[in-house]
């Protein structure tokens, strides 16, 4: 303010040019200008220093949202920001605060110790099968794209024990034909497995039918 106050009074009461005075206090014309406008619009208060902070930010979350989200978290304190974000959501709130931005009200606010992390429930266990054969999980998987515009289809199939992968097998249609004899060649080369998951009932009966085959030809399972 002080500069402004000097650079001023030079210009008013010693009638100093404003090209000389911008010189001498080290600033643009532009500067000078402007102090000028806001002494004659304000008086001296013009002159104080202001906050070069935007008025507004354009991501920054509304103050409604704010408030909603941590009312939220004060009723349901295990909900953390992707879950608000979801409820949020669901309460027709648009649009919708991202994840970081609540994490960063949460921390305003107190309501999140960035230092702390949530232990993983020690009651938790992976479930897996205890050996190899016990259960394949099969699956088809869409959108492979050919050069001739075409879609095709893959037949994956791991161990859930050991996540050995049984089966990878490309098919133009997932027809039960084409899954059965992917299915019977991956028996043929591994083994029978004692069950199978993630196939449509129909496919499954099939998909025994050739297991039982496989079984009779091999004289039982392979490991």
């Amino acid at each position: 303010m002080e500069q402004r106050y000097q650079a001023l009074l030079a210009l008013i009461r010693d009638g100093v040019p404003i090209v000389q005075v911008a010189h001498r206090f080290d600033v643009s014309r532009q500067a000078v200008h402007r102090w000028l406008r806001w002494y004659e619009a304000q008086g001296l208060p013009g002159l104080v220093d202001r906050s070069h902070r935007p008025p507004r930010c354009s991501h920054q979350m509304h103050p409604a949202v704010e408030v909603w989200v941590l009312e939220a978290r004060r009723r349901n304190p295990e909900w953390g920001p992707r879950r608000l974000v979801h409820e949020a959501s669901r309460a027709g709130i648009t649009p919708a605060p991202s994840p970081s931005a609540v994490y960063r009200a949460l921390k305003r606010a107190g309501l999140i110790d960035p230092q702390v992390r949530r232990r993983r429930d020690r009651r938790f266990r992976r479930w897996e099968c205890g050996g190899a054969m016990e259960l394949w999980q099969l699956d088809v998987v869409d959108g492979v794209l050919l050069e001739n515009g075409r879609e095709a289809k893959i037949l994956s199939g791991i161990d859930d024990h050991s996540r050995f992968v049984v089966c990878a097998r490309l098919m133009l249609r997932a027809t039960s034909r084409a899954v059965c004899s992917h299915f019977a060649e991956a028996m043929c080369r591994h083994g029978v497995p004692q069950e199978i998951l993630g196939i449509r009932a129909s496919t499954v009966r099939a998909l025994a039918s050739q297991g039982r085959a496989v079984l009779r030809a091999s004289g039982g399972p392979r490991a």
